[in-house]
């Protein structure tokens, strides 16, 4: 009989992999960054979110906060090394006045990132203690980053079309990765995840055969959400219809 503990891993390591593909998404933008070595009118914000929420989560993922926690270490990981790619290549080419903006917003976010990592090896000596602090805090950062959406749910509302409807399994993987062995601090953002993936689809199928049919391409950048158990974030995803 296969155990809960195997199930859960497997679980994780299927979400690890939808991670990681919401992480690549936004490779479209930046190849045409690249391309015209020029930013355009895209914006660093949703990647230096990522970047942050990543962080976090990779506190609430080493053993000395949450142990037992690799498979939310290894994606989140993984993830800050994508994301700081993602703001490498922003920053080679912006100007120079939004390349201030992201140096200032990255420093902060490393003090932030730091001062927790601190109070909570300074503050809190116990696991439940330090999992407590950091939790709560993945949960703010994820729970915001999954309510992202909204604004597009409403769109497709108004314009009775699915051309700017993004959908994000994420949420629905990791909340069944935190029930199998109870997380609550994973479960709360993804549980939030799945509900407004649910949604989502809802409206895909009310609203699908009254998308406008025409030839041109628009791309909306939106907020990436990642995963976690995490957190999947946030990248940026370029929908075409």
């Amino acid at each position: 009989m296969i155990s809960t503990g195997t199930i859960r891993t497997v679980v994780g390591i299927i979400g690890n992999v939808i991670s990681f593909g919401l992480f690549l998404s936004p490779l479209p933008t930046f190849i045409t960054i690249v391309k015209k070595r020029a930013v355009e009118d895209f914006s660093p914000v949703p990647y230096l979110a990522t970047l942050l929420n990543c962080m976090l989560w990779v506190v609430y993922g080493v053993p000395f906060v949450h142990p037992n926690s690799m498979l939310v270490l290894t994606i989140n990981g993984i993830g800050i090394f994508i994301e700081a790619l993602y703001i490498c290549i922003f920053f080679a080419f912006a100007p120079r006045r939004l390349r201030l903006k992201i140096l200032s917003i990255l420093a902060a976010e490393l003090l932030f990132v730091g001062v927790v990592l601190g109070g909570v090896l300074g503050g809190a000596h116990t696991h439940d203690k330090r999992t407590q602090i950091v939790g709560i805090l993945c949960v703010i950062f994820g729970t915001a980053m999954y309510a992202s959406p909204l604004s597009i749910m409403k769109m497709v509302v108004q314009t009775k079309s699915v051309k700017y409807m993004p959908f994000f399994l994420n949420g629905a993987c990791w909340t069944a990765y935190s029930l199998l062995r109870f997380d609550l601090y994973i479960l709360i953002p993804n549980g939030l995840g799945a509900l407004l993936a649910a949604a989502q689809l809802f409206l895909y199928f009310i609203y699908y055969r009254t998308t406008p049919k025409d030839d041109t391409k628009q791309n909306l950048e939106l907020p990436q959400i990642v995963p976690t158990n995490a957190p999947e974030p946030l990248s940026s995803l370029t929908i075409e219809k």
